[in-house]
């Protein structure tokens, strides 16, 4: 009897995951700015981590209690365990690193102030900005006269104040105070000496300033410690189904404001009474996750941190990709030949310009695009504006449940309403993840459509460090197959029968699994045959139980089973009934690794696909997801020299071992860092179509 196959708790892979952007932050070859930089991601991941899968997991407990499942309950329990101990020992490497960087920061003559460090000039400038800024958006709390629980903002930090008076007859009273970081930034530069850069905090100029705003309450003694709180941010979509779907999106986000706590992050200077105080306030129990750490909370902020630090000496800007650079118009381009744009090495305004240009084109009659991601002041939807202004029918799809942006797309929603946009909300019970695009043209009354399929989102703030791929095609086939997905999308519980017809494409929850399977099967039997056989896989996420135990399968049989996997990864590669062990690394660099590509050997004829799905669940049961095959050879080419590129890697890349150790590649081979080296690949490329296209 074959034992029961072996797995990575998905949760504990993350965690892993997370450690690695901290490695990023430790290392000393890192410049200054990327190791602050990683301390951001790594405090910004945490905090998604434990609004949407801790409470996960505590659903799952009441679950499985619920269930009389002992077993079950006490196997969740020891993973929730597991992440405490593991998140505790972080914060202490966190905590380390920082203390590193301010040392370093100080050699490079900048100082990270508090309140007690001023000098007279810096205290009378902080003054009149307390006056002038800060003074209109502080609303002290008092805990005594407050509900246990009240509306705070996951994403803020708050000050516990203890006010005490040298009148040992007046008892203690507690306080806090949100750090209005929204409407203020968390930082300020002070007046400084020449060839310095002092800054303060926005919590230490309120510290400061704390005798005045309690100055009627006839204390002398204050004490104010961080604290930040992180909500449960899961959305219930299975409530009450009559009524309206995106009244139940908004009625969710602002539930969210007062869901319960489970992630109490405080400074471990605390004055104990208020800590335990603030604990019973906030009804968090022991079974909550309660983190000591530094003075400072809500280190996402640092990703806007003002020093003047020196930049990374590997940082190259994008370029446009040779194809539309030469092109008067992007739609010349692209429905000359198929073109792939590898950001953040190519430039993302290729995308923009496609739409800006389409907008405008008099032959243009319709645009249909999906969105998941958008940046705060998208280009992309301006084009799409301007697109409805100029009489083209534009049809969006928008995904109002990508957690955290629910608010913002329902306000883009609306204002592409407004604008004369037809825009589709998204289906309960299932996201739409897919990235894909397509633009219809009629000349001389012939409709001709070009557009593309992706694997990143459609904004060009995270384009510049998300290493994704945009592939630009007018394939007929491909197009027709697009088509259909966006008829499809018009049932507002999608009429899947519509899609069966779509031969180029592998779409989840319809075919994407079954068929992964399928050619997984065939490596296998290939393998078995004496043919050639292998597969090769980027992917952000393995965590699919069924498509893990098909890979390991393929192992057994000896099929070579090459993997770059970002972040979870839930397969424990080598095993004593593996004829080849799985062999899986994790690049964390400069940008981040969001695209994916699939390669099957296939005998020889390799076949090739880039996918905006990961190999988990939820991708391939529960969103509508798109994997394209590449049939053009040079592309293919492309994509499979990338992936060499990636393999070689022994400078950034994390050897993902059945310990999850996060060892580095070390080889003893001539030093390949990735994103360096594509970027070179890219490059050259680039250059010798233009020096081809000039010698013409």
């Amino acid at each position: 009897m074959m034992k029961k196959p072996l797995f990575i708790s998905r949760d504990i892979s993350w965690l892993g995951f997370n450690a690695r952007v901290l490695q990023e932050a430790a290392d000393p070859t890192v410049s200054l700015k990327n190791r602050i930089n990683f301390l951001a991601i790594h405090s910004s991941n945490l905090d998604e981590f434990f609004s949407v899968r801790v409470p996960a997991l505590k659903a799952k407990i009441k679950f499985e209690t619920k269930n009389k499942d002992d077993k079950a309950v006490a196997s969740t329990q020891s993973i929730l365990n597991e992440i405490h101990a593991i998140v505790i020992q972080q914060q202490s490497e966190f905590a380390r690193i920082w203390q590193n960087i301010l040392i370093e920061l100080n050699k490079h003559k900048i100082f990270l102030l508090n309140e007690n460090e001023l000098t007279k000039k810096q205290i009378n400038f902080i003054r009149q900005f307390y006056d002038s800024k800060i003074s209109p958006n502080i609303i002290p709390l008092f805990l005594e006269s407050m509900p246990s629980l009240t509306s705070l903002w996951a994403k803020s930090s708050f000050l516990g104040v203890v006010m005490r008076s040298h009148d040992k007859s007046r008892k203690e009273k507690y306080a806090i105070i949100e750090i209005p970081t929204k409407k203020i930034g968390r930082f300020l530069l002070l007046p400084s000496k020449a060839g310095e850069q002092h800054i303060i905090l926005l919590e230490d100029i309120i510290r400061f300033h704390l005798p005045v705003i309690f100055s009627s309450f006839s204390y002398d003694c204050f004490e104010a410690h961080l604290f930040k709180i992180t909500q449960d941010a899961e959305i219930d979509m299975d409530s009450d189904m009559s009524e309206n779907y995106i009244e139940r999106i908004e009625i969710g986000v602002k539930k969210r404001r007062k869901s319960k706590p489970i992630y109490f992050l405080y400074d471990k200077e605390i004055d104990a009474n208020l800590l335990e105080y603030l604990i019973n306030w906030l009804n968090i129990s022991k079974n909550d996750s309660i983190i000591p750490r530094g003075r400072i909370r809500n280190f996402r902020d640092f990703l806007s941190f003002p020093a003047k630090l020196p930049e990374s000496n590997t940082y190259h800007q994008p370029f446009t990709h040779p194809d539309l650079a030469r092109a008067l118009r992007v739609s010349d381009a692209i429905l000359k030949k198929d073109i792939l744009l590898c950001t953040p090495y190519h430039s993302f305004n290729g995308i923009i310009d496609m739409l800006r240009e389409a907008a405008m084109d008099s032959s243009v009659t319709s645009i249909k695009i999906t969105a998941y991601r958008l940046a705060k002041f998208s280009m992309v939807c301006n084009a799409l504006i301007n697109a409805a202004r100029n009489g083209k029918k534009v049809y969006v799809v928008i995904e109002i449940k990508a957690t955290y942006d629910e608010e913002a797309n329902l306000n883009w929603k609306n204002k592409l309403e407004e604008e004369g946009v037809k825009v589709f909300a998204g289906v309960p019970n299932l996201k739409i993840h897919a990235k894909i695009c397509i633009i219809k043209k009629v000349i001389d009354n012939k409709p001709i459509r070009y557009g593309f399929i992706a694997t990143g989102n459609l904004n060009e703030e995270t384009a510049l460090v998300y290493a994704d791929y945009f592939f630009l095609t007018s394939n007929r086939k491909i197009m027709k197959d697009i088509n259909h997905v966006f008829k499809a999308l018009n049932d507002p519980f999608i009429n899947w029968e519509k899609l069966k017809p779509c031969k180029s494409l592998l779409i989840s929850p319809l075919t994407m699994r079954s068929e992964l399977i399928a050619m997984i099967d065939r490596e296998i039997k290939n393998q078995l045959n004496g043919k050639r056989a292998g597969i090769k896989l980027q992917l952000n996420g393995l965590s699919d139980v069924k498509m893990i135990e098909k890979l390991y399968e393929a192992a057994r049989a000896g099929v070579a089973v090459r993997m770059v996997v970002r972040s979870i990864m839930c397969a424990i590669p080598t095993q004593k009934s593996f004829k080849k062990p799985l062999c899986a690394t994790s690049i964390v660099d400069e940008f981040l690794e969001h695209g994916r590509i699939l390669v099957f050997e296939n005998n020889g004829a390799e076949e090739v696909f880039i996918s905006s799905a990961d190999w988990m669940v939820r991708n391939l049961d529960y969103r509508l997801e798109i994997a394209v095959r590449i049939l053009d050879p040079v592309i293919k080419k492309q994509l499979l020299d990338i992936l060499a590129i990636k393999f070689a890697d022994n400078v950034k890349a994390r050897i993902l071992d059945n310990q999850s150790s996060n060892h580095y590649v070390k080889n003893g081979k001539k030093k390949v860092r990735s994103q360096l080296d594509i970027y070179r690949y890219l490059h050259d490329l680039a250059q010798v179509k233009l020096t081809s296209r000039q010698g013409k």
